[in-house]
Parts: structure tokens; sequence; C-alpha cells
């Protein structure tokens, strides 16, 4: 299970990346901050900007990752984008926002800045977030191994001559120790660059121990462009890194496993899994089972799997792995550098999801509790009707199981019964939905939520009772004061207002309310596109809006004044003429016609 949330308050005060979903589940913004909890509480301000605006009409929730640095958050940002190319994302087409270090496959390799990643058989490295920085190093790395910098080996130039190249197109140095250089390099953006450090360090006090202070500072900035372009440079790693890193999080009564996918040397995602009858258990063994039951299943073996621990069984398990992959596999445990961090990195994660999900858990024990029923509640089906003034009346249904939404379950409904009747609506909504279960069909809920009063919960009652459904329990929420109604309780139940089980329930009440407004919406929006404002000059899509929300239906405005048509928001008073005008010119046809 995924965190997903539409209230601020539940982040994390960390740095990471948030992705914005729609009702659909489709991801329609990614976005990156240095505190998650505050950069995602600024979109829900009232003065936000028009685009702003419109992202939030459509977001329904997000999900979210943690990371260390926010450095890090930006360059996951970027890889989560270019995947899934969010609508509300700004979006570079060509892929050149960041740089990379190309190590060329030449013969005597080259390394190069570049910002296009091509398949030419060379090895990149990045991308990195500061270019400047990321110059200094390179220019560092070059003096340092003394590899050639020219595009033609033409004969020793300068470069030889100042010491900052060894002149292999002169053959001053073999292949294979020029190789040796090259893998110094490689090795250094894989993240094995403490050698590399030392070793400026050694000349930097030699320098100084010399008095060649100017050649010491120079050292200095070097060793500080080095220490700032691989400030835990963990989210990207070499051109064709195919990996998983798991790590878990578990308590006395929880497990959850959260797993990091790297492809083509980029974490382009994370799933994360409750692991039942796991309470009390060691992370050797949690991890070990879930190994076990993770990749036997149809799923992407991938050529090297982290882990926070040693697991029982690991050398069968690689053995097992390597077969189904065809291909070595190996299972490690890295103890410093790069992989120890990202386990560190998702440990973090199914912390998080862990907290989150006792929380969850909590708040349905206390549901449980405060509403006296049999079961705790971990599928509750809740209820809204929208219509305006009983007209393209709908209902909606939504499902929340463990305390998260299940999409898929959602149902909507067209509503038949006429007139701006709330209770007649919801009776058929109930009945359409529930007299599946006399015929053994479809999902028992252990809790159905309708929104709205005593007036409400009595008709839903009556509808259970019809059908001879007596084990399903049934509240209503009203929304002014948030009172529980009980069946066969004449006061409503009060809640704690910070009670995490009211909270609960007003999450799934107000799912229930905007999966049914924008079902309305729909609706309405096909409504409008086939109007009569059409055929009037001056009256577009986002005027004939206005005017429908303004009057209901076609009907209010045809017999409206052209005073009442002008205090319509973005109607003036020529334009209000004209539309008074066109419907006396029809009416006027109609009694001509009679």
């Amino acid at each position: 299970m995924a965190i997903k949330s539409n209230d601020p308050d539940d982040l994390p005060l960390v740095p990471g990346v948030y992705l914005m979903m729609d009702s659909a589940d489709r991801i329609i913004y990614i976005g990156k901050a240095k505190s998650l909890k505050k950069r995602v509480k600024s979109y829900f301000r009232k003065d936000l900007d028009p685009k702003t605006r419109v992202l939030m009409n459509h977001f329904n929730h997000l999900e979210y990752m943690v990371t260390d640095t926010e450095k890090e958050a930006l360059i996951l940002e970027s890889n989560l984008i270019k995947k899934h190319m969010p609508r509300y994302n700004i979006r570079l087409k060509d892929d050149k926002r960041y740089p990379y270090i190309k190590v060329t496959n030449e013969t005597f390799p080259r390394v190069l800045i570049t910002r296009r990643v091509l398949d030419d058989g060379s090895y990149y490295y990045g991308p990195f977030p500061e270019a400047f920085a990321l110059r200094k190093l390179v220019k560092f790395l070059k003096g340092l191994f003394k590899v050639r910098d020219c595009k033609k080996m033409d004969g020793p130039c300068l470069n030889y001559q100042i010491e900052l190249c060894n002149a292999p197109c002169d053959k001053r140095i073999t292949e294979q120790e020029y190789k040796k250089l090259v893998d110094n390099i490689s090795f250094f953006f894989e993240g094995k660059y403490d050698e590399i450090i030392d070793a400026l360090k050694l000349e930097m006090q030699e320098a100084a121990q010399k008095h060649e202070y100017e050649k010491a500072a120079v050292l200095r900035d070097q060793l500080n462009s080095v220490e700032d372009v691989l400030e835990k440079q963990k989210m990207e790693f070499t051109r064709s890194l195919d990996q998983d890193v798991i790590a878990s999080a578990s308590d006395s009564e929880l497990a959850c496993v959260v797993v990091f996918s790297v492809r083509e040397g980029k974490i382009i995602g994370k799933d994360d899994f409750l692991m039942s009858g796991a309470e009390n258990t060691s992370e050797e063994k949690i991890i070990s089972a879930f190994l076990k039951q993770y990749y036997t299943g149809p799923r992407h073996v991938p050529v090297k799997i982290i882990i926070p621990k040693i697991v029982e069984d690991e050398q069968l398990l690689e053995e097992l792995l390597s077969e189904k992959r065809e291909a070595p596999v190996s299972i490690e445990v890295p103890i410093e550098g790069v992989g120890y961090r990202l386990v560190r990195m998702v440990s973090k994660n199914a912390s998080i999801i862990l907290n989150h999900q006792k929380e969850v858990k909590g708040a349905l024990v206390d549901l449980k509790k405060y509403l006296g029923i049999p079961r705790i509640p971990k599928r509750i089906e809740a209820f809204d009707i929208s219509n305006i003034g009983g007209k393209m009346a709908v209902g909606s249904m939504v499902v929340f199981e463990n305390g998260a939404p299940k999409k898929s379950s959602y149902r909507k409904y067209k509503i038949q019964t006429e007139g701006p009747d709330d209770y007649a609506m919801m009776r058929e909504m109930l009945e359409r939905r529930y007299s599946k279960l006399s015929d053994d069909k479809g999902p028992t809920p252990d809790l159905v939520l309708v929104d709205g009063g005593k007036g409400q919960l009595n008709v839903a009652t009556d509808v259970f009772r019809s059908l001879d459904v007596y084990d399903v329990p049934v509240i209503g929420l009203a929304k002014e004061f948030e009172h529980v109604f009980i069946p066969q309780t004449p006061s409503p139940l009060i809640l704690p207002r910070d009670s995490d089980a009211l909270l609960l329930l007003q999450r799934i009440r107000d799912e229930a309310h905007r999966f049914a407004i924008n079902y309305h919406k729909t609706l309405r929006s096909k409504e409008f596109e086939r109007s009569v404002l059409d055929e009037i000059p001056g009256v577009g899509h986002k005027r004939k809006i206005k005017l429908l929300k303004h009057f209901n239906d076609i009907k209010n405005i045809e017999n409206a004044s052209v005073d009442d048509i002008a205090c319509v928001n973005g109607i003036s008073r020529n334009l209000a003429q004209k539309i008074h005008d066109h419907f006396a010119v029809d009416s006027n046809k109609d009694n001509v016609l009679k």
C-alpha cells in the first residue's frame, strides 16, 4: 500500500518528492521539497495562481518518497518527471536539463561533460545538479590522472608539456596503463572516491609544507569541489545499473517492506508492502520471506539486490533468482558507500509508512470502539448524492480498505428518481448496491457511511431492513457539526474533534462527495456542450458555463430579464440584451407556430 493523503498535515518535515494524483490514479504533477509538509501545505492556500488552481481542481490524493537531502529530491524529481511526463509539470523534451559525465568508448577514452545520453557504447554517470562544480571536478580529475582531452591523437600537445596528459598519442603510456587511469575515474563516479580524496589532501599538505601556498589554495578549492559535487550522490549510478534496494520496518503488530527500483542507473519507482504474520519477527526473516515471495512471482529480477542484513538461504536464493533471470544475480549487504546510504534511505521510507499504517489501524480500532460495532471496519463503503434542484442527479459509492481508498471498487450511479428528493435518491442508490448482497454478489462491507444526518440514516436502515440485510452497521455523518448518527440512538455521537477516528470518517465522506461532484460536473459539461446558448454570438464556452451555473438551466435564462442576465460575471449589458433578444425571438416563433 502506498501512502495516500489529501491532508498535508499527514506529511513529514523532511526532504522528498511528492506525486499528485487525480481521481483515476494518474500522476498529474511531481514536485520536490526541502520539507514535504510545508511545500504541499502551500497548495491548500486560497491565493493560488491560475495554473495551480487548475491543478488542484483535478487533485485527489498524493504519494511521496523521502530523501536525505533536497539535492537528491531534485534529481529524483527529474527522473520521475521524465518517466511519467505529468500533465502539469514543465517537461524538458530534449532531456538536456542536467549534465552527465561521459567516458568515451575509444581505445584511449576521454572524460567529457555532456547533456546528451546516447546508446554509443560509452559509459555515462549522472545527472549532476551543478554544472559549474562538475566542470571544476572534471578538470581536477583530468589533471590528477592525466587522461587525454584532444579529439585527434596527432602527437604530443601543450597538455603533455604542462604535465596534464600522459600523451598516449605518442605512445608515452601503454593501453593497459591508460585503462587503469580511466578505471580510477570510473571508480570515482561509482562512489569509490575515498582514495582519490586522500590523495588530494596529501598533495595539498605537501604543497603547504613546501610553502607553495598558491598551489595549496588551488588544491583546497578542488577538494571543496569534489565534496560539493559528490555530496551523498546516491540518486544516479552507472549507465546500465539494474538493481532493487530493499529494506523493512516493523514493530510488535505490523511489518512493512519497501522496494526502490533502479533501472538504467535511475531510481524510477517505489513499491511498499505490508507483511501479515510478521509480528515480533526479526528483519532478516522478514526480508528473507519477502524475497522468496516477491521474486518468485511474475516480476523482473535485477542483476543486484541490496538488502540491510544477511538473510538465511542467501546462496540458495541467488541460485534460484539466477536461474529465473538466466544470468548471475547477487544479493549484497553494503556496509559503506552509496549502497549503504541507499538502504538507509529505503529504511526511512519503510518507517514512515509503518507509522502511517499504525495511525490508520489505531483509527479503525477506535472507530470500532466508539461505534460499538462487532468488527474492525476494514472495508468501509460511503455514499453521497449530487444534483442541482433535483436535475441531473448522480450518486457515488467510494470504498476504503484498511484506511486507504480502493479506486477499483468505486461506483457511479445515474439516479432515475425525479424531483429534488434527496431521500428517495439515496434510497434508490442503496437498493441498487445492496440488493446484490441478498444474491451473494460482491463483498460485504464492515461499515456503511451515508452523507447526512438522521433522515439519510433512516433511509439506509429502511433499505437494509427491506433487503433482509441485518449484519452491516450503518451510520450517518452530518457535515455542519460533524455529528455521527447511529441507528436507534436518539442523540448523535460526538467524537473528539482531533480524534483519528473522526478524521478518517471525514476523509471518507469528503471523498464520496468529491467523487459525486466530479461525476455531476462531467454530465453537466456534456450538457453544456449541447446548449442553445451556442447559437448566440459572443457567448463562448466560459460564458455559457457561467450562465448555466448562475441560472441552473436554460429555462431560467429564457425567463430572465436583461438586468438579471447582466448580473452574471463576464456578461456585459450589450451581450445580456443579445441573449434576451435571442430567447424573445425563439418565443415569438413558437407563438406563431401555435
